[in-house]
């Protein structure tokens, strides 16, 4: 399922049960019977006792790795959501909030959710934004064809819920999702012993999968933090080393065009000016409108 479907405008409701912005936070589209409860773990007993609590439901559990940098994501469905999310409290470390999807008419059966956990996990590790606690990626359940179509209505719904709570688990990185179209702005980084493609978006700016860099850093620079980014992307199995070269396996995000750049060519790098158009005209004169580029960050 592609995230590049048409958009229309929409109106989303946001509840605060306490008033408080970081509480439990009750989101949902007006028009629409579903509801992405998002629940901070130390409120899970606040949760607990609302009768929302009380359904079948789909959850996500998210947290960061052990770096600090990297973001987990573990999916499940339940037909008992206290007991689960208890017990999940329990035996899981890594989560610190907890997003539910529900039916606001109490109307989401156990053959939805099974389905609907199984789409999750696909989509979610298709996209590949979270680290994956779930153990496998499970097998597609049976459903029958009007059940599977509420459930791809329901899914469509919840991704938007989702990310306008924080938690983009199935926006693509990339408008261009591994096939640029002619509308697609893309940037390149040709210096010497690289070739990158990238495109700047509301986010950030991505490095497209097959993207090549240079294989090594200075011993000088090994403590700079664009090296420790590269290091940190390996040891995700973003990137890699072939052939002497630093290969990009799938899109990867990052906070400043400079950023991106400095982790392409193995040193310091002023992305602004080292991103290019197929033009050859700089990123900084293109989004910035400046004839020469400044320094980023």
């Amino acid at each position: 399922m592609s995230d590049g479907v048409a958009r229309m405008a929409k109106t989303i409701q946001i509840f605060l049960p306490s008033g408080d912005p970081q509480g439990i936070r009750v989101a949902e589209i007006t028009t629409r019977i579903v509801q992405a409860i998002e629940v901070p773990r130390k409120l899970l007993p606040d949760f607990i006792a609302m009768p929302e609590s009380d359904q079948v439901a789909v959850y996500f559990l998210f947290g960061q790795g052990e770096d600090g940098a990297s973001q987990k994501l573990y999916i499940g469905q339940t037909g008992d959501l206290r007991k689960r999310l208890a017990k999940h409290n329990k035996e899981k470390d890594f989560w610190q909030r907890a997003v539910v999807l529900i039916s606001r008419t109490n109307s989401l059966t156990q053959t939805h959710a099974l389905f609907l956990e199984w789409l999750c996990i696909q989509q979610a590790k298709a996209i590949g934004r979270y680290q994956a606690e779930n153990g496998n990626d499970g097998s597609k359940p049976h459903t029958p064809a009007p059940l599977e179509a509420d459930c791809h209505e329901i899914f469509d719904t919840g991704r938007t819920l989702l990310a306008t709570l924080g938690y983009p688990v199935f926006k693509s990185l990339s408008s261009s999702e591994g096939q640029p179209s002619k509308d697609t702005e893309l940037f390149y980084c040709n210096r010497a012993g690289t070739k990158a493609v990238g495109e700047y978006t509301e986010e950030g700016f991505v490095v497209l999968k097959g993207s090549v860099g240079r294989g090594t850093v200075s011993k000088a620079h090994l403590q700079r933090a664009y090296a420790k980014h590269r290091e940190a992307l390996m040891q995700e199995d973003k990137v890699a080393l072939e052939d002497g070269v630093l290969v990009f396996k799938e899109d990867v995000l990052f906070g400043t065009p400079s950023g991106a750049a400095a982790v392409i060519v193995g040193s310091a790098a002023n992305g602004w000016r080292e991103w290019k158009n197929d033009k050859g005209v700089t990123l900084d004169e293109l989004k910035r409108g400046n004839g020469s580029a400044t320094t980023d960050e």
